[in-house]
Protein backbone atom coordinates (compact mmCIF):
# COMPACT_ATOMS: atom_id res chain seq x y z
CA UNK A 1 0.00 0.00 0.00
CA UNK A 2 1.64 3.28 -1.00
CA UNK A 3 2.07 5.70 1.94
CA UNK A 4 0.11 8.99 1.59
CA UNK A 5 1.57 12.11 3.61
CA UNK A 6 -1.02 14.46 5.16
CA UNK A 7 -0.83 18.29 4.74
CA UNK A 8 1.55 18.50 7.39
CA UNK A 9 4.16 17.47 6.33
CA UNK A 10 4.15 20.57 4.10
CA UNK A 11 5.58 22.39 6.90
CA UNK A 12 8.16 20.06 7.83
CA UNK A 13 11.72 20.76 6.79
CA UNK A 14 13.06 18.67 4.11
CA UNK A 15 15.28 17.05 6.30
CA UNK A 16 13.26 16.43 8.81
CA UNK A 17 10.79 14.83 5.50
CA UNK A 18 13.56 12.64 4.90
CA UNK A 19 14.40 11.39 8.48
CA UNK A 20 10.90 10.19 9.23
CA UNK A 21 10.74 8.43 6.14
CA UNK A 22 14.06 7.11 6.79
CA UNK A 23 12.51 5.87 9.87
CA UNK A 24 9.85 3.74 7.98
CA UNK A 25 12.22 2.39 5.76
CA UNK A 26 14.52 1.09 8.45
CA UNK A 27 11.88 -0.33 10.28
CA UNK A 28 11.62 -3.81 8.42
CA UNK A 29 15.01 -3.94 7.50
CA UNK A 30 16.20 -4.56 11.11
CA UNK A 31 13.19 -6.98 11.49
CA UNK A 32 14.99 -9.64 9.20
CA UNK A 33 17.78 -10.35 8.15
CA UNK A 34 19.67 -8.77 5.06
CA UNK A 35 22.47 -9.62 2.16
CA UNK A 36 25.56 -8.15 3.55
CA UNK A 37 27.13 -5.29 1.88
CA UNK A 38 30.23 -4.49 -0.15
CA UNK A 39 32.01 -1.76 -0.15
CA UNK A 40 35.51 -0.11 -1.60
CA UNK A 41 37.64 3.11 -1.50
CA UNK A 42 38.48 5.73 0.67
CA UNK A 43 41.22 4.46 3.48
CA UNK A 44 40.72 8.11 5.13
CA UNK A 45 36.84 7.23 5.55
CA UNK A 46 37.46 3.46 6.96
CA UNK A 47 37.37 4.28 10.48
CA UNK A 48 34.04 6.03 10.46
CA UNK A 49 32.85 3.49 8.38
CA UNK A 50 33.74 0.78 10.40
CA UNK A 51 32.01 2.26 13.33
CA UNK A 52 29.25 2.86 11.44
CA UNK A 53 28.92 -0.62 10.65
CA UNK A 54 29.89 -2.61 13.94
CA UNK A 55 26.98 -0.36 15.57
CA UNK A 56 23.97 -0.69 12.66
CA UNK A 57 25.00 -4.39 12.69
CA UNK A 58 23.99 -4.54 16.38
CA UNK A 59 20.80 -2.57 15.30
CA UNK A 60 20.14 -5.58 13.35
CA UNK A 61 21.49 -4.15 10.13
CA UNK A 62 23.57 -5.99 7.54
CA UNK A 63 27.08 -6.77 7.87
CA UNK A 64 29.72 -4.46 5.62
CA UNK A 65 32.55 -5.86 4.06
CA UNK A 66 34.94 -2.69 3.24
CA UNK A 67 38.14 -2.75 1.34
CA UNK A 68 40.33 0.15 2.38
CA UNK A 69 41.85 0.06 -1.16
CA UNK A 70 42.24 4.39 -1.71
CA UNK A 71 39.47 6.66 -3.41
CA UNK A 72 41.30 5.49 -7.03
CA UNK A 73 40.35 1.73 -6.26
CA UNK A 74 37.36 2.35 -4.94
CA UNK A 75 35.98 4.55 -8.19
CA UNK A 76 37.37 1.45 -10.49
CA UNK A 77 35.45 -0.92 -8.32
CA UNK A 78 32.37 0.97 -8.80
CA UNK A 79 32.33 2.00 -12.16
CA UNK A 80 33.11 -1.53 -12.93
CA UNK A 81 30.39 -2.81 -10.46
CA UNK A 82 32.76 -4.80 -8.58
CA UNK A 83 31.18 -3.46 -5.00
CA UNK A 84 27.50 -2.10 -3.89
CA UNK A 85 29.29 0.96 -3.16
CA UNK A 86 32.68 3.05 -4.08
CA UNK A 87 34.24 5.73 -1.07
CA UNK A 88 36.18 8.66 -2.49
CA UNK A 89 37.57 11.50 -0.88
CA UNK A 90 37.35 13.02 -4.36
CA UNK A 91 34.53 14.05 -5.93
CA UNK A 92 34.05 12.74 -9.84
CA UNK A 93 32.66 15.70 -12.02
CA UNK A 94 28.71 16.09 -12.89
CA UNK A 95 29.92 15.00 -16.52
CA UNK A 96 32.03 11.84 -15.25
CA UNK A 97 29.28 10.78 -12.51
CA UNK A 98 26.49 11.06 -15.19
CA UNK A 99 28.72 8.94 -17.91
CA UNK A 100 29.30 6.17 -15.75
CA UNK A 101 25.46 6.07 -14.62
CA UNK A 102 26.59 7.02 -10.75
CA UNK A 103 25.39 9.07 -7.92
CA UNK A 104 27.50 10.99 -5.30
CA UNK A 105 26.74 12.19 -2.09
CA UNK A 106 29.04 13.41 0.95
CA UNK A 107 29.19 11.68 4.34
CA UNK A 108 31.51 12.81 7.00
CA UNK A 109 34.46 15.97 7.18
CA UNK A 110 38.26 15.69 7.57
CA UNK A 111 41.10 16.93 7.00
CA UNK A 112 44.63 16.14 5.66
CA UNK A 113 47.41 16.45 8.35
CA UNK A 114 51.55 17.00 7.67
CA UNK A 115 53.05 14.46 10.49
CA UNK A 116 56.91 14.41 11.27
CA UNK A 117 58.88 12.13 13.33
CA UNK A 118 61.22 14.80 15.38
CA UNK A 119 61.59 13.72 18.73
CA UNK A 120 62.62 16.80 20.39
CA UNK A 121 59.46 18.52 18.97
CA UNK A 122 56.15 18.58 20.49
CA UNK A 123 52.95 18.04 18.44
CA UNK A 124 52.13 21.14 16.93
CA UNK A 125 54.69 23.24 17.81
CA UNK A 126 56.62 22.96 14.16
CA UNK A 127 54.86 25.63 12.33
CA UNK A 128 55.39 25.59 8.46
CA UNK A 129 52.88 27.71 5.29
CA UNK A 130 51.82 25.99 2.35
CA UNK A 131 54.95 27.59 0.13
CA UNK A 132 57.43 25.58 2.19
CA UNK A 133 55.21 22.70 2.65
CA UNK A 134 55.53 22.34 -0.98
CA UNK A 135 59.06 22.60 -1.39
CA UNK A 136 59.79 19.89 1.45
CA UNK A 137 57.44 17.81 -0.67
CA UNK A 138 59.23 18.73 -3.97
CA UNK A 139 62.95 17.83 -2.69
CA UNK A 140 63.87 21.57 -2.80
CA UNK A 141 63.87 21.88 1.33
CA UNK A 142 66.27 18.66 2.15
CA UNK A 143 67.34 19.76 5.83
CA UNK A 144 65.14 19.99 9.29
CA UNK A 145 67.70 23.31 9.84
CA UNK A 146 66.95 24.93 6.80
CA UNK A 147 66.78 28.91 6.45
CA UNK A 148 63.31 28.27 5.46
CA UNK A 149 62.33 26.11 8.42
CA UNK A 150 64.19 28.01 10.97
CA UNK A 151 62.64 31.62 9.88
CA UNK A 152 58.97 29.85 10.83
CA UNK A 153 60.50 28.10 14.31
CA UNK A 154 62.49 30.79 15.78
CA UNK A 155 64.00 29.33 18.93
CA UNK A 156 62.66 25.66 18.24
CA UNK A 157 65.65 22.92 18.43
CA UNK A 158 65.55 21.59 14.88
CA UNK A 159 67.85 18.65 14.10
CA UNK A 160 70.74 19.01 11.14
CA UNK A 161 69.46 15.96 9.65
CA UNK A 162 68.14 15.28 5.84
CA UNK A 163 64.47 15.27 6.01
CA UNK A 164 62.61 12.04 4.71
CA UNK A 165 59.52 12.79 3.20
CA UNK A 166 56.83 9.71 3.12
CA UNK A 167 54.52 9.97 0.25
CA UNK A 168 51.51 7.61 -0.21
CA UNK A 169 52.26 4.70 -3.34
CA UNK A 170 48.82 4.14 -4.34
CA UNK A 171 45.87 5.79 -6.04
CA UNK A 172 45.03 8.45 -3.22
CA UNK A 173 41.76 10.96 -2.62
CA UNK A 174 44.30 12.22 0.76
CA UNK A 175 46.99 12.53 -2.06
CA UNK A 176 44.57 14.73 -4.59
CA UNK A 177 43.67 17.22 -1.88
CA UNK A 178 47.61 17.40 -0.41
CA UNK A 179 48.35 17.89 -3.84
CA UNK A 180 45.49 20.05 -4.03
CA UNK A 181 46.17 22.36 -1.29
CA UNK A 182 50.18 22.91 -2.55
CA UNK A 183 49.19 23.57 -5.91
CA UNK A 184 46.73 26.26 -4.67
CA UNK A 185 49.41 28.19 -2.77
CA UNK A 186 52.32 27.32 -4.83
CA UNK A 187 52.20 28.16 -8.69
CA UNK A 188 56.23 26.06 -8.81
CA UNK A 189 54.27 23.25 -7.21
CA UNK A 190 51.28 23.45 -9.63
CA UNK A 191 53.62 23.54 -12.93
CA UNK A 192 55.86 20.67 -11.72
CA UNK A 193 53.68 18.27 -9.45
CA UNK A 194 50.13 19.04 -10.28
CA UNK A 195 47.03 18.45 -8.49
CA UNK A 196 46.26 13.88 -8.79
CA UNK A 197 45.41 11.00 -6.89
CA UNK A 198 49.07 10.01 -7.88
CA UNK A 199 52.08 12.35 -8.02
CA UNK A 200 55.52 11.61 -9.75
CA UNK A 201 57.03 12.40 -6.63
CA UNK A 202 60.89 13.09 -7.00
CA UNK A 203 63.55 10.40 -6.57
CA UNK A 204 64.07 9.94 -2.82
CA UNK A 205 61.01 9.69 -1.02
CA UNK A 206 59.93 6.81 1.18
CA UNK A 207 56.55 5.53 -0.54
CA UNK A 208 54.05 3.80 1.13
CA UNK A 209 50.85 2.09 0.66
CA UNK A 210 47.27 3.48 2.23
CA UNK A 211 47.22 5.31 5.50
CA UNK A 212 48.49 2.60 7.63
CA UNK A 213 51.19 2.43 5.77
CA UNK A 214 52.38 5.91 5.78
CA UNK A 215 51.88 6.32 9.76
CA UNK A 216 54.46 3.29 10.54
CA UNK A 217 56.61 4.51 7.66
CA UNK A 218 56.90 7.97 9.57
CA UNK A 219 57.26 6.08 12.89
CA UNK A 220 59.78 4.01 11.99
CA UNK A 221 61.36 6.72 10.02
CA UNK A 222 63.23 9.01 12.25
CA UNK A 223 63.30 12.84 10.85
CA UNK A 224 60.28 12.21 8.76
CA UNK A 225 57.12 14.14 7.42
CA UNK A 226 54.65 12.56 5.72
CA UNK A 227 50.70 13.52 5.31
CA UNK A 228 47.79 11.68 6.98
CA UNK A 229 44.19 12.01 7.81
CA UNK A 230 43.34 13.18 11.37
CA UNK A 231 41.87 10.42 12.69
CA UNK A 232 45.11 8.36 12.06
CA UNK A 233 47.04 11.29 13.81
CA UNK A 234 44.58 10.61 16.92
CA UNK A 235 44.53 7.10 16.85
CA UNK A 236 48.42 6.86 16.63
CA UNK A 237 49.74 9.56 18.87
CA UNK A 238 51.05 11.13 15.63
CA UNK A 239 53.19 14.65 15.92
CA UNK A 240 51.00 17.18 13.86
CA UNK A 241 52.54 20.09 11.83
CA UNK A 242 50.56 23.65 12.50
CA UNK A 243 50.24 25.48 9.30
CA UNK A 244 49.15 29.13 8.21
CA UNK A 245 46.21 29.55 6.74
CA UNK A 246 44.94 31.94 4.17
CA UNK A 247 44.48 34.43 6.60
CA UNK A 248 48.02 34.36 7.60
CA UNK A 249 47.22 32.42 10.87
CA UNK A 250 48.72 29.88 12.75
CA UNK A 251 46.43 26.71 12.99
CA UNK A 252 46.04 23.40 14.26
CA UNK A 253 44.66 20.50 12.83
CA UNK A 254 40.80 19.38 14.39
CA UNK A 255 37.26 18.94 14.18
CA UNK A 256 36.59 23.04 14.90
CA UNK A 257 39.04 23.84 12.60
CA UNK A 258 37.46 21.53 9.82
CA UNK A 259 33.97 22.86 10.45
CA UNK A 260 35.08 26.60 10.41
CA UNK A 261 36.55 25.57 6.56
CA UNK A 262 33.54 23.82 5.70
CA UNK A 263 31.04 27.33 6.64
CA UNK A 264 33.07 29.11 4.08
CA UNK A 265 32.64 26.57 1.53
CA UNK A 266 30.57 26.17 -1.58
CA UNK A 267 29.66 23.05 -0.11
CA UNK A 268 27.94 25.81 2.56
CA UNK A 269 26.71 28.42 -0.14
CA UNK A 270 25.76 26.32 -3.26
CA UNK A 271 26.04 22.77 -2.55
CA UNK A 272 28.49 22.21 -4.93
CA UNK A 273 30.40 19.02 -3.45
CA UNK A 274 32.85 19.22 -6.67
CA UNK A 275 35.15 21.66 -4.99
CA UNK A 276 37.80 21.03 -2.86
CA UNK A 277 38.00 22.79 0.96
CA UNK A 278 41.19 23.38 0.46
CA UNK A 279 42.49 26.40 1.25
CA UNK A 280 39.53 28.54 2.28
CA UNK A 281 38.98 31.81 3.77
CA UNK A 282 38.84 32.44 7.67
CA UNK A 283 41.37 33.17 10.37
CA UNK A 284 40.29 29.56 12.54
CA UNK A 285 39.83 27.75 9.01
CA UNK A 286 42.31 24.07 8.49
CA UNK A 287 43.76 24.83 4.83
CA UNK A 288 43.63 21.04 4.11
CA UNK A 289 40.43 20.67 4.98
CA UNK A 290 38.39 17.50 2.99
CA UNK A 291 35.30 15.46 2.15
CA UNK A 292 34.51 12.43 1.61
CA UNK A 293 32.22 10.80 -0.56
CA UNK A 294 29.98 8.16 -1.19
CA UNK A 295 29.18 6.88 -5.38
CA UNK A 296 26.43 4.62 -6.09
CA UNK A 297 24.71 3.17 -9.43
CA UNK A 298 22.38 5.51 -10.13
CA UNK A 299 19.87 2.47 -11.53
CA UNK A 300 20.38 -0.59 -9.27
CA UNK A 301 20.31 -3.27 -11.73
CA UNK A 302 20.19 -5.80 -8.37
CA UNK A 303 17.87 -3.70 -6.16
CA UNK A 304 18.05 -6.05 -3.50
CA UNK A 305 21.65 -4.74 -3.53
CA UNK A 306 21.49 -1.48 -3.11
CA UNK A 307 18.58 -1.66 -0.98
CA UNK A 308 20.82 -2.48 2.11
CA UNK A 309 23.31 0.09 1.28
CA UNK A 310 20.93 2.83 1.09
CA UNK A 311 19.51 1.88 4.43
CA UNK A 312 22.79 1.99 6.00
CA UNK A 313 23.80 5.25 4.87
CA UNK A 314 19.98 6.26 6.10
CA UNK A 315 20.87 5.10 9.12
CA UNK A 316 24.11 6.41 9.90
CA UNK A 317 23.28 10.68 9.13
CA UNK A 318 19.92 9.69 11.64
CA UNK A 319 22.45 7.66 14.24
CA UNK A 320 26.25 8.59 14.07
CA UNK A 321 26.67 11.28 14.56
CA UNK A 322 28.02 10.83 17.75
CA UNK A 323 29.56 7.96 16.36
CA UNK A 324 31.20 9.82 13.81
CA UNK A 325 32.90 12.18 16.90
CA UNK A 326 34.72 9.57 18.68
CA UNK A 327 36.73 8.54 15.45
CA UNK A 328 37.42 12.13 14.95
CA UNK A 329 35.43 13.06 11.75
CA UNK A 330 33.29 15.87 11.69
CA UNK A 331 29.33 15.28 10.52
CA UNK A 332 27.63 17.18 7.80
CA UNK A 333 25.86 20.26 8.62
CA UNK A 334 21.87 19.58 8.55
CA UNK A 335 21.51 21.27 5.45
CA UNK A 336 24.15 18.95 3.41
CA UNK A 337 22.92 15.82 5.03
CA UNK A 338 19.24 16.84 3.45
CA UNK A 339 21.07 17.31 -0.32
CA UNK A 340 23.04 13.61 0.82
CA UNK A 341 19.13 12.27 1.15
CA UNK A 342 18.19 14.02 -1.90
CA UNK A 343 20.56 12.16 -4.01
CA UNK A 344 19.92 8.88 -1.93
CA UNK A 345 16.20 9.21 -3.20
CA UNK A 346 17.21 9.60 -6.68
CA UNK A 347 18.42 5.89 -6.91
CA UNK A 348 15.84 3.93 -9.38
CA UNK A 349 15.38 0.55 -10.36
CA UNK A 350 15.78 -0.80 -13.90
CA UNK A 351 11.72 0.10 -14.61
CA UNK A 352 13.12 3.99 -13.61
CA UNK A 353 10.77 2.97 -9.87
CA UNK A 354 12.34 4.50 -6.78
CA UNK A 355 13.69 2.36 -4.34
CA UNK A 356 14.52 3.14 -0.71
CA UNK A 357 13.93 6.45 0.23
CA UNK A 358 12.43 7.71 -2.64
CA UNK A 359 10.33 5.00 -3.08
CA UNK A 360 8.54 6.48 -0.21
CA UNK A 361 7.55 10.38 -1.33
Amino acid sequence: MPLTLTPRWAFVSRLAAAAALAGLLLAPAIARAVEPMNGAGSSAAHPVYRIWAEQYKKAGGADLAYDPAGSSAGLQRIRSRQVDFGATDVAPKSEDLARDGLVLFPTVITGVVPVVNLPKVDGGRLVLTGEVLARIFAGEVAHWDAPEIRALNPGLALPAKPIAVVVRSDGSGTTYNFSDYLAKVSPAWKQKLGVGTAIKWPAGVVPAKGSKGVVEAVQATPASIGYVDYNYVVENKLKPVALKNAEGAVVEAGPQTFHNALLQSAWMQGGDFTQTLTNLPGRDSWPITMGTFVVMPRVADKPASAMPVIRFFTWAFLHGDDLAKQVNFVRLPTTIQAKSYRAIASIVDRNGAPIGVGALR
